[in-house]
């Protein structure tokens, strides 16, 4: 009966915000792409404020659709952020979400309700193209058969994916349950404790490097870059990092083509612009900034590609597109790239404080943008507060599916307010980073705990105290100011609404 309940609710708010959608009365229902970056902060991008690198793609999105300024990944890590967009739950509710090993098992259990799972139901044909770092298998892995389970046993019909993250091993592309171009008679080895009996390292040949390592990253040397872990075998399908944009691109645009008759979903989880940062050629040399730099401006022509892929296809207006990124940004992530000596005078965070691993605001205040022309006004901009854990139970809604009372506890569907009809967000939200945040209204505490204050090889102020910390993020949205201290009354309540979120989810 709770289910059926339910389902009737989602059915009436989806109704709701159609509805409200310029009385929408569409033959199918839109297809939706998802494009998720790396690192991304809320000023790398035009439409964000940034100057110093152009972004007219991702800047084309905004103007033809809703930007908004008070939008938030879950983490400000990237795996404990996918988990939580994928299952719409927050990723702290489960151990062993942190930042995985490349060899790590799947941490989303098949058979549990995903994003891609509620759209599959729908009618929605799913794929995947990019980082992943979620996990695969279910124990150790055999990298030279059929890795199962992954993408494919949770939701996804299409998976073209980098297992972990472009500076961890394996350095091998797997598209749904097989490495790509592998050679049986080489297999692949994969180790995170020890290097392998004659494979060459970064820690020992740096010499051999065309990309230096600044702290860790020592390892397995593919492509001239050394990475975390270690790696033997496999040569024939190791990837050449400059090449990603271009394969990765095509193998989203082959699944907009390919789906073109039919409502699907693409989640592109683009690698840009996480180290080691190595654009193609064509995009060396095009900002003032470096390969950081450069690798915004390769993102943006991914961006393009998929546009364009749309529009092709004659599906623009039949497509809800989506853009956000995993957490805020970084600059030196592990190699001697020069993102912090030409950053100039460009602000990646914007006004905000920290940054990735950061509990303050930078390390998931994040871009948002949304586009579905005749659905959402165009060059609009959106204050409300919301989170990408929402996104399950709000396409959910879109397409008329409910997630179960168990499912997607954290998840709230803010259709109305993707769609641009109305500024109210979330009451509240939560944010992790090593310790938890609490946002509501104009305040927001982060609890207190152990954790260093500072991480000197990142740069990165991560916003630990051993005593709760207050801020007005409205009046102070660089966090300069901790006022606990004159607002007691705020830290009570705060702290009381963190716990009740902790033991009720779904109140």
């Amino acid at each position: 009966m709770a289910d059926k309940l339910n389902r009737r609710w989602f059915l009436r708010q989806a109704g709701l915000g159609l509805a409200a959608a310029s009385g929408l009365q569409a033959a199918r229902r839109p297809n939706i792409v998802l494009i998720y970056a790396d690192d991304v902060g809320y000023g790398d991008i035009g439409c964000y404020g940034a100057s110093a690198v152009r972004t007219p793609n991702l800047d084309r999105i905004a103007g033809q659709g809703v930007r908004f300024t008070n939008a938030h990944a879950t983490s400000a890590t990237c795996t404990p952020s996918r988990f939580s967009l994928l299952t719409g739950e927050y990723a702290w509710r489960q151990q062993g979400t942190g930042i995985l090993p490349g060899d790590a098992p799947l941490i989303i259990p098949p058979g549990k309700l995903t994003l891609p799972g509620i759209l599959r139901s729908a009618g929605y044909r799913t794929g995947v193209v990019g980082k992943w770092h979620l996990g695969l298998g279910a124990g150790k892995i055999d990298w030279n058969g059929e890795i199962t389970p992954g993408p494919n046993e949770i939701g996804f019909d299409y998976s073209f994916i980098i297992p972990a993250t472009p500076d961890r091993v394996p350095c091998v592309l797997v598209e749904n349950h097989r490495v790509v171009n592998l050679d049986p008679a080489d297999p692949i080895s994969v180790s995170y404790q020890q290097a392998f009996p004659g494979e060459l390292t970064g820690h020992d040949h740096p010499e051999l490097l065309k990309m230096a390592p600044s702290h860790g990253h020592d390892g397995a040397i593919v492509n001239g870059v050394s990475r975390i872990g270690f790696m033997r075998g496999g040569r024939q399908a190791r990837w050449v990092d400059e090449n990603f944009a271009d394969i990765l691109t095509r193998k989203a645009t082959d699944f907009v083509d390919a789906h073109r008759s039919v409502p699907f979903f693409l989640y592109y989880a683009a690698h840009e612009i996480h180290v080691p940062r190595m654009p193609n050629p064509r995009f060396v040399g095009s900002t003032g900034m470096g390969p950081r730099g450069d690798s915004i401006a390769e993102l943006d022509w991914c961006v393009g590609r998929i546009l364009d892929a749309l529009e092709r296809n004659g599906l623009t207006r039949d497509t809800l597109l989506l853009f956000s990124s995993d957490n805020g940004p970084v600059l030196d992530d592990g190699y001697r790239d020069q993102a912090v000596e030409r950053v100039g005078t460009h602000k990646p965070a914007g006004v905000y404080r920290g940054g990735k691993y950061s509990n303050f605001e930078a390390g998931t205040r994040v871009p948002l943008m949304a586009r579905w022309p005749g659905q959402i006004r165009a060059d609009s901009v959106s204050p409300a507060l919301v989170s990408q854990v929402d996104l399950l139970a709000t396409l959910g809604a879109l397409t008329g599916q409910a997630p179960p009372a168990a499912a997607g506890l954290d998840s709230r569907n803010l259709l109305p307010v993707l769609l641009g009809r109305t500024p109210r967000g979330r009451d509240s939200l939560t944010e992790y980073a090593g310790a938890l945040a609490v946002v509501q209204g104009d305040w927001k505490m982060i609890e207190g705990g152990k954790g260093p204050a500072f991480n000197p090889q990142t740069g990165t102020e991560l916003g630990n105290s051993p005593v709760p910390q207050l801020y007005n993020i409205r009046t102070d949205p660089a966090e300069k100011m901790d006022v606990a201290k004159e607002h007691p009354e705020l830290v009570t309540r705060l702290s009381a609404l963190l716990e009740k979120i902790k033991r009720s989810p779904k109140d």
